[in-house]
């Protein structure tokens, strides 16, 4: 008989740890995400019509809302029970309507029910106060949705007419690949500028050592291009050196340092990103996992609150459990003497009601550490300190500065230090930043200091630097700056990223986005022929305005009425455009990036035809994409692939020079170090080849540039592999090294692949650590778990690991698990069509065995045969020639 009230969530993890609260009076069913979407194909949104949307249920979804309607039957009650955002809002809205489609709500009555926790408690309230669905949120989706689609369906024909070898375009990924792309021509553009410092080391009356900078020379203050150059340096450093110093100034200040806010979407993806080098894609796939129910002693619980989410809000139970803990764990001194409310930066924080944070603080990281492991603890780890430390007292710091002047008072330098007097939140929680600058004065003490005093100068020396091009984009500064110009949504920035590389239009190295040549096309394409509609004010304005559909404030159509009017002429003229007008636009754009400049900023000598001298080279398109070709075409037939000019396989440029090329000298050794060229690539090399002695040498790593590979780079590759230190538990010495098959780390005897994003010349102790615990973890995450029964007998479904990676088990059928997928992310219903499968190709194997056999014998036998003949024939052969 069918419960009388039924509940649909997206997903069977949800569904299970619901399904325990509610008692045998409910039925929880997943959805598996949305059952309908817009077809892939023209004409899904009609603008024609009033942008009248078709929707199209897909097999896979058929299944599913097949199975919520047959559940349905007998039930008196629905309850939508989808997340708490617009996402979830619009999933409940299908299902809703395909299942009135269906006839199959008559009689029912139809609730929409919200949570933002997935507990026991934050269930049940949420099933006694139900609610309609919310059209606002509805309205705003669909907006979404139709403005996707029609820039995807109607710019994509574009591209591909116009730029041959561009995938696609979408409204807001596009204008992500903008800041990529454009970051990189700021970094080529770059031209870097010297700049001298003058670094002293002082010492006080007691002899005690500090370190001082010039900051005052001639009696004036010195910024950072004062000392422009060498000659001026070593005048400043004369001055430095002839001068005798006394305490001119103490200044004492003392600072308060406050906590960060409780996590949102982005914060947490930025932060989980630099401590835990985790992509945005997977921090939202644990946090997932999080939210929807861990086993705990026998409890299903979420173990966080909703992760998609711009609210930086805490409730007021966690506020109360926040400051209960810290006076438990930490004492009154840590105890602020009021919660500490946050204000949410976003203009519309609606897409859930509370920031991310644990569902229950008492439930500490080393306690859940018996249920969980890996990654998703770390990530809980970060969630649950950053959450209390929100909470905590400020930190007080005491900074110190200290103007030493000479006799004359015209040269002057200053010591500066900062001291943390109460640790505060700190001695829990320290927030990361995505590009370290200047190094911190925290923690430098300085000795005691009174005006008047005498100091001593006991070295002093002049110390170039040249500025540095601005960094690369990591998914953490990306996600930052995407937050800050109002580009994109919680629930969108993951996915984002994840669009981007899987056009191939960037790549991720060492953690940084660089873009590739297809997505310079296509950005170039779109800032020139629609420069507004992939704008960042433009992107942002659009984005304010769909909020605002969702607060119920501006109508839905009318805001695509506002945007296809415009757009849709802009695309037919560009349609109109001769392809000369394109090569040539994109030619001037890129230009800088193909070809060398020159002082002057000028690409002419470098567009000079290597084949004809006199043709000049452009940018040119064919069928397959972009390439390089010489204006004399067809006199002259010289085209050089994009790739060449400025990348090859390794991102790298053409290798220059001959070889060997001298570096420099070993200053610990005295002998020369070179850079080389072998059968297997590029290496550098410590001295010459010996009788009964071999020199040293290393491989150049993947993504090295040759051409600007300087000596200290080549004594750090000949150092490999080095010692990191020991691991803190096993108390084996671990080395980072490389070898054969690329970077790794030695713990013991046992060898590690050293991850692409990670760096062999700079990785430190501890994320050597992290790296061979996630290692020891992988194929492993799950082992021996019981997944449940197979519905055919009932019998245990297992999850293990052998020797040739992990599997699923029932009975006596083993099923492999498809290479990528984690392991401890195989759900039932996965396993079961594994084993299904196999067991298929099984009884097929079988059922052929017979036929098979006769035919593989007819087959040995026909082969004997053959080979019988061809003996004789050779025999004969040679008797021949015996007779000849």
């Amino acid at each position: 008989m069918a419960a009388p009230n039924l509940v649909v969530v997206e997903s069977p993890a949800k569904a299970k740890t619901i399904n325990k609260y509610l008692g045998d009076q409910f039925d929880v069913v997943a959805s598996y995400g949305h059952v309908r979407d817009l077809p892939p194909k023209d004409g899904s949104v009609d603008p024609e019509r009033d942008f009248s949307m078709r929707w199209d249920v897909d097999s896979q979804s058929k299944k599913r809302i097949d199975e919520v309607a047959k559940r349905l039957k007998g039930a008196k009650r629905l309850y939508l029970a989808t997340d708490p955002d617009r996402e979830g809002e619009a999933i409940s809205w299908h299902i809703q309507e395909e299942l009135a489609r269906r006839k199959a709500l008559n009689g029912v009555e139809v609730n929409r029910v919200v949570f933002n926790e997935i507990t026991k408690n934050a269930v049940l309230d949420a099933m006694e106060r139900p609610r309609p669905l919310n059209d606002e949120l509805i309205e705003a989706y669909l907006a979404r949705r139709a403005l996707d689609y029609l820039v995807g369906f109607t710019l994509s024909p574009v591209l591909w007419r116009k730029l041959p070898g561009a995938k696609s375009a979408g409204r807001v990924q596009s204008v992500a690949l903008r800041l990529i792309c454009e970051r990189e021509a700021e970094i080529e553009a770059f031209r870097p500028q010297e700049y001298w410092s003058i670094d002293a080391t002082m010492a006080n009356a007691e002899g005690r050592r500090f370190p001082a900078k010039l900051t005052r020379l001639d009696g004036e203050k010195l910024d950072k291009f004062s000392l422009g150059g060498e000659r001026a340096a070593t005048r400043a450093l004369e001055a430095v050196r002839a001068g005798a110093y006394t305490v001119a100034k103490v200044e004492r200040k003392q600072t308060k340092r406050n906590p960060a806010p409780p996590f949102t979407t982005s914060t947490l993806q930025q932060e989980a990103s630099r401590k835990l080098y985790f992509g945005a894609t997977k921090t939202m796939t644990l946090a997932q996992k999080l939210y929807e129910g861990v086993d705990i002693g026998g409890e299903t619980v979420g173990l966080i609150t909703y992760m998609r989410t711009d609210s930086t809000i805490l409730s007021n139970d966690a506020l109360t459990a926040a400051r209960n803990l810290i006076s438990d764990d930490y004492g009154p001194d840590y105890l602020p003497s009021g919660p500490r409310q946050y204000r949410t930066k976003a203009k519309n924080a609606q897409e859930a009601h509370e920031a991310v944070r644990p569902t229950d603080l008492f439930r500490r990281p080393e306690q859940v550490s018996r249920y969980i492991d890996g990654d998703m603890l770390r990530l809980y780890e970060l969630i649950w300190k950053r959450t209390l430390a929100s909470q905590m007292e400020s930190a007080v710091l005491d900074n110190v500065a200290v103007d030493l002047a000479d006799r004359t008072g015209e040269t002057m330098l200053r010591a500066t230090g900062s001291v943390v007097r109460f640790d505060g939140f700190l001695t829990l929680y320290r927030e990361d930043v995505d590009d370290p600058g200047e190094e911190s004065d925290e923690g430098r003490m300085l000795p005691q200091l009174e005006e008047g005093a005498d100091a001593k100068l006991l070295e002093a020396a002049a110390n170039q630097h040249f500025t540095q091009p601005p960094p690369r984009y990591s998914e953490a500064s990306l996600v930052k700056k995407m937050e800050e110009l109002g580009i994109g949504r919680p629930s969108t920035y993951a996915s984002i990223l994840k669009v981007l590389q899987d056009r191939e239009y960037v790549r991720l190295d060492k953690r940084r986005f660089i873009p590739e040549d297809r997505g310079r096309l296509v950005t170039a394409f779109l800032a020139s022929f629609f420069e507004r509609y992939f704008s960042y004010d433009f992107t942002a304005a659009l984005e304010e305005r769909l909020d605002e559909v969702s607060d119920g404030q501006v109508d839905w159509k009318q805001v695509l009425r506002d945007f296809w009017e415009a757009f849709s002429k802009i695309c037919e003229e560009t349609m109109d455009l001769s392809p000369i007008e394109v090569r040539e636009t994109i030619d001037r754009e890129l230009g800088p990036h193909f070809f060398e400049q020159d002082e002057n900023g000028s690409t002419e000598a470098a567009r000079v035809c290597p084949a004809c001298s006199n043709g000049r080279l452009n940018l040119n398109f064919g069928k397959f994409g972009a390439f390089i070709a010489c204006s004399n075409y067809p006199d002259c037939k010289f085209t050089r692939d994009i790739g060449t000019a400025a990348n090859d396989a390794d991102g790298i440029g053409p290798v220059e020079g001959e070889f060997p090329r001298d570096l420099g000298y070993d200053p610990d050794t005295g002998e020369v170090v070179s850079l080389r060229k072998g059968p297997y690539g590029l290496y550098v090399q410590r001295g010459e080849a010996e009788k009964g002695k071999k020199p040293k040498r290393t491989s150049l790593l993947k993504g090295m540039d040759p051409n600007t590979l300087d000596l200290q780079t080549a004594l750090r590759l000949l150092a490999l592999p080095r010692d990191l230190g020991e691991h803190p538990e096993s108390g084996a010495k671990i080395q980072a090294g490389l070898g054969r098959y690329g970077p790794y780390l030695k713990h013991g005897d046992r060898f590690i692949s050293l991850p692409a994003d990670d760096d062999v010349l700079t990785i430190g102790i501890n994320r050597a650590v992290a790296v061979i615990a996630e290692a020891g973890e992988k194929g492993k995450a799950g082992a021996g778990k019981e997944l449940g029964a197979h519905p055919s007998d009932g019998k245990p479904i297992q999850l293990g690991s052998g020797r040739f990676g992990p599997y699923v088990k029932h009975g006596k059928i083993y099923a492999s698990i498809p290479k990528g997928a984690e392991p401890g992310d195989v759900t039932l219903e996965q396993a079961i069509e594994l084993i299904d499968a196999k067991a298929a190709k099984k009884g097929a194997a079988k059922k052929a065995g017979p036929k098979q056999a006769t035919a593989k014998k007819a087959g040995a036998k026909k082969s004997k045969a053959k080979k019988s003949k061809a003996k004789k024939a050779t025999a004969k052969k040679a008797a021949g020639r015996k007779a000849g």
